[in-house]
């Protein structure tokens, strides 16, 4: 009897970790106080980007300061507007199941979505970039990076929020393999179309959508194919709720 008590405790301790692991971060994390200080980190590491010369400049400051504190937050909501059911890879089991089982939650959706919401703004002194991790090997990893305007890969910060399920991780250059991290500017034309500097799409727009021919088939959201579609007429929905929600605000983190 104690045996299977003391199992039963073990059990629920595990099913307790293993929950907290895998669920999106709370709408209050990324005002806590340790995140508040990594924000300030970032800021820091992001103008460490820069030529000495920019560095105290008030408007590169203020630039660092809205990019990190964006990427924190706008991270973790992503995580929550995706409803991560599991961690990393065992969710895109999820999103690419033929029954459905998830509507978003790839990495690339959460590289979408960040490059999103870090582009609702002009900057002078940084630039959003696309990167990938194992290109080619079946397990390849999209996320976005920070580069000065001027600076050239690898000289970036690649910011992750779906490892973690909005928890971001954050890869300063330097600090990450070269062998397996490479630049992926052949996605920027089509983001920056999509998204282009202060653009005014709502948190709920997704580039892309499936577009109902096979399980990992998808087509542009803005195309009338896209809006046609079953996940086109859902974006259109969230995005008009979302909106309706917000008074009319394009997001809420």
């Amino acid at each position: 009897m104690h045996s299977r008590v003391t199992a039963l405790l073990l059990l629920s301790v595990i099913i307790s970790v293993l929950t907290a692991c895998q669920s999106a971060p709370p709408p209050e994390y990324a005002y806590t106080a340790p995140i508040i200080e990594k924000r300030a980190e970032l800021k820091e590491q992001m103008l460490r980007l820069l030529p000495a010369e920019q560095q105290p400049d008030p408007t590169a400051q203020e630039e660092a300061r809205w990019l990190a504190d964006t990427a924190y937050k706008a991270g973790a909501a992503i995580a929550r507007y995706n409803d991560p059911v599991f961690m990393a890879w065992m969710n895109n089991r999820m999103v690419n199941s033929m029954w459905n089982f998830s509507e978003r939650g790839l990495c690339w959706h959460y590289q979408h979505d960040m490059y999103r919401e870090l582009r609702r703004r002009a900057l002078s002194y940084f630039r959003i970039g696309c990167c990938v991790r194992d290109k080619g090997d079946g397990s390849e990893h999209h996320c976005v990076y920070v580069a000065a305007a001027a600076g050239a890969w690898p000289q970036a910060i690649i910011l992750d929020p779906w490892l973690w399920n909005g928890r971001l991780e954050v890869l300063v250059n330097g600090h990450f393999p070269l062998k397996r991290w490479e630049d992926e500017p052949d996605v920027l034309p089509f983001l920056q179309s999509v998204y282009p500097e202060c653009h005014r799409w709502p948190f709920e727009h997704w580039a892309r959508v499936k577009d109902g021919k096979g399980f990992r088939s998808y087509v542009n959201s803005f195309t009338p194919e896209g809006q046609a579609t079953r996940q086109g007429r859902l974006m259109q929905e969230r995005c008009r709720r979302g909106l309706l929600q917000r008074s009319g605000k394009l997001y809420s983190y």
